[in-house]
């Protein structure tokens, strides 16, 4: 099984530390496996409430803070743009125009030692908090339901109904609890 977890912290509420992480990378694990997934990245950034209400306005239309977005990689719209990095029938006429970072990239991209992403979570550091509070349990229990909430909305799951939020929620419950993440 190859599964990465790659994160950042654009938030000074709380010091990101490897006990966190570790945290996070063993969630990662058992969600996957409850998934049948083996192999790919997911990348999860901590941020603060301004800078989750500007990406939940710029990609949902929704202008206020939420505890946790996602993007996901596995999937795409009709409206969605593909990815494109240039064609075999493209002719540069202009060396100058030859970028060397375009080899480099089909290298990576063909690289079967890069696992494939799956997409990103971003989470609320201060939502966090204020709903660890609220909810009578650690933040660390708090980030970690953010985190397999994201992470079971980038392989397809949503919450639009009740039968569909009652899976979801079921299969973050089963999750927190291997990990001994308990309310």
């Amino acid at each position: 099984m190859s599964l990465s977890l790659n994160w950042n912290s654009e938030q000074d509420a709380i010091q990101i530390g490897e006990p966190l992480i570790a945290r996070l990378e063993e969630l990662l694990k058992i969600a996957a496996e409850a998934e049948g997934i083996e192999d790919g990245e997911v990348v999860v950034s901590f941020v603060d409430d301004e800078t989750i209400r500007q990406l939940n306005r710029e990609y949902r239309n929704i202008d206020k803070a939420t505890d946790v977005l996602s993007f996901s990689m596995l999937e795409s719209t009709e409206d969605e743009p593909g990815i494109v990095y240039g064609t075999d029938d493209e002719e540069e006429d202009d060396e100058e125009k030859a970028s060397p970072a375009g080899d480099e990239i089909g290298n990576i991209l063909e690289d079967e030692s890069y696992p494939d992403p799956i997409g990103d979570i971003v989470i609320s550091v201060q939502r966090a908090i204020a709903q660890a509070e609220e909810y009578g349990h650690s933040l660390e229990r708090e980030l970690g339901f953010l985190f397999v909430h994201g992470f079971l909305h980038l392989v397809g799951y949503d919450h639009e109904d009740e039968e569909s939020e009652r899976a979801m929620f079921g299969k973050q419950e089963a999750v927190l609890q291997k990990a001994g993440l308990h309310r």
